[in-house]
């Protein structure tokens, strides 16, 4: 009932979020990162196998615009999917490592990463995994996995990485 109401909650942020946005012109979508679209598995319980062969599970990585930390819809399979493995294995656990692109004072982007990282646990939560399976760490822009000066290298820092300490 609990998770009902959060899930509720939340929803309604969303859309209530989502009717005072204001409107822009239409530009072209940028080439975004490669992402995984696979459905969640609704039915049978994940095992420890499954998260090296289910392509869902595998996509360890959620990115994030420029300056946010708001979960991007085209994950929202991903996190459920991810919430459903926390859900069958009471004993798993993850962290979640939060990052930011180069842009911003060192002090700035650590606590944007951390609000990235809290963002992804508070998805979690609401599709069902307990907050004693999450902890969430930030980086800022200390670990790039590119390391140009553009915008297409930016949007691969702006991330968090979902990391399995007990599976």
């Amino acid at each position: 009932m609990n998770a009902t109401v959060r899930v509720s909650v939340i929803a309604l942020f969303c859309l209530t979020a989502a009717a005072c946005a204001q409107k822009q012109a239409v530009k072209p979508a940028p080439v975004e990162a490669p992402t995984a679209t696979a459905p969640a598995t609704t039915s049978g319980a994940f095992t420890p196998a499954d998260l090296a062969t289910n392509p869902c599970l595998r996509t360890r990585v959620v990115y994030f615009d420029f300056d946010k930390s708001d979960i991007k819809s085209q994950f929202s399979d991903i996190v459920a999917c991810h919430a459903k493995y926390l859900r069958d294995r009471p004993m798993a656990r993850m962290t979640i490592e939060g990052n930011t692109d180069e842009r911003g004072t060192r002090e700035y982007n650590l606590g944007l990463g951390e609000r990235r990282g809290n963002a992804l646990a508070s998805a979690l939560e609401a599709d069902g995994a307990s907050a004693s399976q999450i902890k969430v760490v930030s980086y800022g822009e200390e670990r790039p996995v590119c390391r140009e000066h553009n915008e297409d290298c930016w949007k691969q820092n702006r991330r968090d990485n979902i990391v399995y300490t007990a599976e």
